[in-house]
C-alpha cells in the first residue's frame, strides 16, 4: 500500500524490451541502503517490484498488460516519473490509502491558472467516473489529490505550487495521458451493498443507498 505522497522525481534511464520481458530502470535520489530485492515501489502510481538496485538506480519488471493499460509505455530515457516507496506501519498517512493498481488512464482536456494553483481537467470513462465524488480522494500518476468537480465525462483537480513543482504534473500538457486510481473504499461499499463485484452494470444508485441509510 501507498499514500500518494511523492517521495522523489525519478528519471527513466531505460525501458528495455527483450522478447516477452520488459524492464524499467530508473535513476533516483532515494537512499539505496534502504532498498531490498522484492520491495514494492510506485512508479507513476503503478506498484512495481524492485529486481535490481545499486548506484542510484533501480530496475523493475513491467508486464505487457501494464504497458498497454497505463502511461508507462510512453516513457523514454529522460522522462520524469513520480516515485513512492511502500507504506510502513509507522508512517504518517498524509494522503489516502492507495493500492498501486490503476483503474484506467485519463486525458488532460484543460489546464488553466486558478489563483495560485493550476486547475487540470481530465476526461475519463463513465464506468470509472462513477467512483469519483467531489471533495473525495483520487490518485493521478501516483499523487493523492482532492477532486474539485465531477461532470458526466470529466473530473478536475487544483494543484498547488508545491505539488506542481515536485511532481510530473508540471510537465503534463493538454492531450497528455495520466494513470488514474479511484478511492478503493467506493468499490468495497458497492460490493457490500449489492453483493456483486464493482462493475459498470451494478445496481448501486442513489435510491439504493437511501434505502440502506447512506443518504
Amino acid at each position: 500500500m501507498f499514500t500518494g505522497l511523492i517521495e522523489d522525481l525519478g528519471t527513466v534511464r531505460e525501458l528495455r524490451h527483450g522478447g516477452s520481458k520488459v524492464q524499467l530502470s530508473v535513476t533516483t535520489a532515494l537512499p539505496m541502503d534502504e532498498f531490498s530485492l522484492g520491495d514494492s515501489i510506485a512508479v507513476n502510481g503503478i506498484c512495481l517490484t524492485v529486481v535490481e538496485f545499486g548506484g542510484g538506480i533501480f530496475v523493475a519488471d513491467v508486464s505487457p498488460e501494464t504497458l498497454h493499460s497505463s502511461n508507462l509505455g510512453a516513457l523514454a530515457p529522460g522522462s520524469e516519473v513520480n516515485l513512492e516507496r511502500a507504506l510502513q506501519l509507522s508512517d504518517r498517512l498524509g494522503g489516502h490509502m492507495v493500492s498501486g493498481h490503476i483503474d484506467a488512464t485519463a486525458t488532460v482536456v484543460d489546464k488553466v491558472t486558478d489563483g495560485n494553483a493550476v486547475r487540470f481537467t481530465f476526461s475519463l470513462a463513465a464506468e470509472i467516473l462513477r467512483y469519483v465524488v467531489e471533495k473525495g480522494s483520487i490518485t493521478i500518476d501516483g499523487i493523492s489529490l482532492t477532486v474539485n468537480e465531477v461532470t458526466e465525462s470529466t473530473l478536475s483537480v487544483a494543484i498547488i505550487p508545491h505539488s506542481l513543482a515536485h511532481t510530473t504534473l508540471k510537465n503534463i500538457q493538454v492531450g497528455g495521458r495520466v494513470n488514474i486510481e479511484t478511492d478503493i473504499i467506493a468499490r468495497y461499499v458497492e460490493k457490500l451493498l449489492t453483493g456483486q463485484p464493482a462493475k459498470a452494470t451494478s445496481s448501486l444508485t442513489m435510491e439504493h443507498l437511501a434505502q440502506h441509510g447512506f443518504v
